[in-house]
């Protein structure tokens, strides 16, 4: 009987902690793709993530190699996507840099790069 009650605590403390780390808003995928290498600079940068975002406590930037802002304007935000236009800039490594908050009340951040040229 004991080894019964030791199982559905442990089991419940499995779903427990599972259910706590689904409750954030973790980048999902992105476009440019994390990591990946694009011919040339893209119009604007979309990221998508595993949670509905708070358009108000939600942000991102994109730089270029030498560190300067080449987002233009404030993000969309629609649900949990969330995408900024870019100015035109020329090759080399990109740096997006993100900070959301969800529905969930829980923030999240991170940061990625992708290359630009051939």
């Amino acid at each position: 009987m004991r080894r019964s009650s030791l199982f559905g605590i442990i089991l419940l403390l499995l779903l427990f902690a599972t259910g706590e780390a689904t409750a954030h808003a973790f980048l999902d995928h992105a476009e440019p793709r994390v990591g990946n290498k694009v011919a040339s600079p893209p119009h604007e940068v979309t990221l998508w993530f595993t949670q509905k975002l708070e358009p108000a406590f939600s942000s991102v930037t994109v730089t270029n190699a030498s560190g300067a802002r080449v987002d233009s304007g404030k993000p969309r935000i629609s649900g949990n996507q969330m995408s900024v236009p870019l100015r035109a800039s020329g090759a080399g490594t990109y740096h997006v840099n993100w900070h959301v908050l969800s529905v969930d009340t829980h923030t999240t951040e991170g940061n990625f790069t992708f290359q630009v040229g051939q």
